[in-house]
């Protein structure tokens, strides 16, 4: 379906050609004087400097030709066209019409989104975690921020392929092998003189590497020797060394269960589970062909390759890809994912999910990908930088001891506040209370975090986050669960006057309205109706902005477009419930109209909440 105001644009477009204007000022807006008119059209005002009219003069003729085509349409597109001092053109869309295209709307596949993609590659760089290390509060942003733009863009019809990229080739390797010979040196591993088989099963547990790295980081930083050791190791992990690189395995195998655990629980996923041991086997070609083309220089004894362009506003470092010790960094790393990508996806765009402190690090990788001809000049290369989430005292949050919070933990905390919200009026078991709490306080973390800008930071406020007010994800969900509500009790009214009714309370009765239950569709038998009060038709009009919005949230990265919509639309849907009594209605059109378009409320809901990554319970 085209969107609302294309069609608005198209049809004033016409008007200004009709005119003898030129049909590029017929840009239409959405109305900043909503009580006035919905949309507006300022055209005239640029156009009366090129025809040397007043803008009046325009604006009216161009709304006189508008009313002339709305008076031999059996449908037209506005209700009313009115052209006002100084030279504005106010548009009031056609009840009718827009009854008719929510009806045309709640029908269509997708609820009449088109899709921007045709099954083109885009890959999706999000995640970011290193193994044999616990997810803590700074993986949340890229996780959620990467998994809304995943969804939102395979909604749209592209072919998104989330990598969460791990790091897991680093030192950070050498430093666990070499405390681990620290603290288990009779592991066949560390026996330069063992040529059995290797351990099938890790020699440790996710709890205890965990504690591994931590204090073998700490360790390094005191311990020259043992730094050097760590270095060796990871030197000989990296040339393929084959008891390093079973220990490695190992590694690989505990966390991956552990971390695949923790994305599960924020409802994330990835189509890839690469890391930058993936890119190393294209990293020599990818050094020797840099060379070979002239981009690649000494510098100091390092490599690098100049990313400076004509335009750049500040002066940019050249990209180091080797260092002077002959190690490879993550810039190298990257380029030869890139590398990787190019082979096996040929991505139509390439999108990465970092924190915004690395836009450095990504000017450099995407210039030099474009540069050495790695990546089409026309293939997007975008970085969506996120800001810090910091605590009530504006810092980056921590724990109350001052260390950095793990996700689960933090997890934890905001199910057992929304669990202790649940049940000071308890109405629920206690084991539905609990899982109805995972659900809400799934929805108030990604809300609270989606909501938001990613390239600004933002305080994290549990008791704000799980309020069943305001702008939260809780107020989302509490306004699909009262309209399954109230679907629910229409369904049972409709059923229990239906003729089943008629055959009294016999079991065989009851097992029939169960069975008429169970198919029911709330509004099915009737549609919408052209508004009947300001209420229900502002209702309207927001479910006909759906379309836009989620093309316009994709378009621009930005899952908080499609946050500040529905919770628009949850105020306009709680507005217009509270002016009507839905379910007391004696006019039974009109009644099932309604029905009918709470339905569609409902259904655009979950589908906006589905692609910001949460879902509803079915009471609250």
């Amino acid at each position: 379906m085209k969107k609302l105001m294309d069609l608005a644009a198209a049809a004033m477009r016409e008007a200004f050609i009709f005119c003898g204007y030129d049909g590029a000022y017929a840009k239409v807006v959405l109305s900043n004087r909503p009580d006035l008119c919905e949309y507006q059209c300022n055209g005239a005002m640029a156009a009366a400097k090129a025809y040397k009219k007043k803008p009046i003069e325009i604006a009216t003729a161009v709304a006189a030709a508008l009313d002339e085509t709305r008076a031999g349409e059996a449908q037209p597109l506005f209700g009313e066209v009115q052209a006002v001092m100084p030279g504005f053109i106010n548009l009031r869309i056609s009840p009718a019409y827009l009854a008719a295209y929510l009806n045309e709307m709640s029908i269509s596949p997708k609820l009449g989104l088109e899709e921007s993609g045709h099954g083109e590659n885009i890959i999706l760089d999000y995640g970011g975690a290193n193994v044999a290390k616990p997810l803590h509060v700074g993986h949340l942003r890229s996780a959620v921020i990467g998994e809304s733009i995943r969804r939102m863009g395979n909604y749209l019809g592209w072919h998104m392929i989330g990598d969460v990229h791990l790091g897991d080739w680093g030192l950070q390797m050498g430093l666990i092998i070499e405390e681990l010979r620290d603290r288990k040196p009779e592991l066949p591993y560390f026996d330069e003189s063992y040529s059995g088989e290797y351990l099938s099963q890790p020699p440790f547990t996710i709890g205890e590497l965990e504690e591994i790295y931590p204090a073998a980081s700490a360790k390094s930083k005191t311990d020259e020797v043992f730094r050097e050791r760590a270095q060796t190791a990871t030197g000989l992990l990296q040339s393929g060394y084959a008891p390093f690189t079973a220990i490695w395995k190992h590694i690989m195998t505990v966390s991956l269960a552990d971390l695949k655990k923790n994305y599960a629980n924020l409802n994330v996923h990835f189509d890839l589970w690469k890391g930058e041991s993936d890119a190393q086997p294209y990293i020599p070609g990818l050094i020797q062909d840099l060379q070979d083309q002239g981009l690649a220089y000494e510098s100091q004894g390092a490599l690098v390759v100049d990313i400076a362009e004509p335009g750049d506003s500040k002066e940019l470092p050249p990209c180091i890809v080797r260092k002077s010790d002959g190690a490879a960094l993550y810039a190298t790393s990257d380029l030869g994912t890139i590398l990787e990508r190019e082979k096996d996806f040929a991505p139509a765009k390439y999108i990465y999910v970092a924190d915004k402190r690395q836009e450095l690090h990504f000017t450099q990788v995407f210039r030099v990908a474009k540069k050495a001809g790695y990546v089409k000049p026309e293939t997007p290369m975008v970085h969506i930088g996120f800001g810090t989430m910091n605590g009530k005292d504006g810092k980056p949050f921590k724990t109350r001891d001052g260390g950095v919070m793990r996700l689960e933990r933090l997890i934890a905390d905001i199910n057992e506040a929304v669990y202790a919200r649940i049940m000071e009026n308890r109405t629920v078991a206690e084991d539905e209370a609990r899982e109805t709490a995972k659900i809400i306080g799934l929805a108030a973390l990604k809300y609270g975090d989606l909501s938001n800008q990613a390239a600004k930071d933002y305080i994290f406020d549990i008791d704000r986050f799980i309020s069943f007010e305001g702008n939260t994800g809780p107020y989302i969900l509490y306004t699909i669960v009262r309209i399954k509500s109230i679907l629910a009790k229409y369904a049972s009214q409709e059923i229990e006057g239906s003729s089943v009714s008629q055959q009294g309370s016999t079991e065989r009765g009851k097992s029939a309205q169960q069975e008429m239950a169970k198919d029911f569709v709330p509004g099915q038998k009737s549609g919408i109706l052209p508004p009947s009060g300001d209420g229900e038709k502002a209702l309207m009009l927001q479910l006909a902005k759906y379309n836009d919005v989620m093309e316009t949230a994709f378009a621009e990265m930005a899952p908080h477009r499609l946050c500040q919509y529905i919770y628009e639309l949850s105020n306009a849907f709680n507005g217009f419930y509270h002016d009507n009594r839905i379910l007391a209605q004696e006019d039974k059109a009109r009644q099932a109209s309604w029905i009918a378009l709470i339905s569609l409320v409902k259904a655009v809901l979950e589908v906006c909440i589905d692609v910001l990554g949460f879902e509803a319970p079915e009471r609250m």
